[in-house]
């Protein structure tokens, strides 16, 4: 059999992906984790309305730290999904499309996003 000795197409390991490009992907993926989330929230709500018992149950497994990394993670999620969508009212809106702006945007973006999980996380511990 014949060999052929061409090069592959290159792939993810060769083309660095812009920051825009990433933050694309992650609001993709924030999507689906806030779909994910939302079914979560609905079965919270479906265990409390089962009384007492369901409500000490469900207060205890939301104080386990895998439980808390997850919904902090929601939240955070729910943020940057926020950010990114106000991004796109700036796009909507035919404003921000040079590379440097997008750059710009997406910083803030993330920076933003962080900074109102930080507000969630200050005042649910005080």
């Amino acid at each position: 059999m014949n060999e052929d000795k061409r090069p592959l197409s290159p792939h993810l390991q060769v083309y660095r992906l812009p920051l825009t490009g990433i933050i694309s992907i992650t609001h993709r993926m924030t999507g689906v984790l806030l779909s994910l989330g939302i079914v979560m929230m609905v079965s919270i709500f479906v265990i409390l309305a089962q009384g007492e018992q369901a409500y000490s149950t469900l207060q205890i497994t939301l104080n386990l730290f895998g439980v808390q990394v997850a919904l902090w993670g929601f939240i955070y999620a729910l943020f940057f999904h926020l950010c990114h969508g106000v991004r796109h009212l700036i796009w909507d809106a035919g404003m921000g499309f040079e590379r440097d702006d997008m750059n710009r945007y997406a910083v803030i973006e993330l920076i933003a996003s962080v900074i109102l999980t930080g507000f969630v996380f200050i005042f649910f511990q005080g």
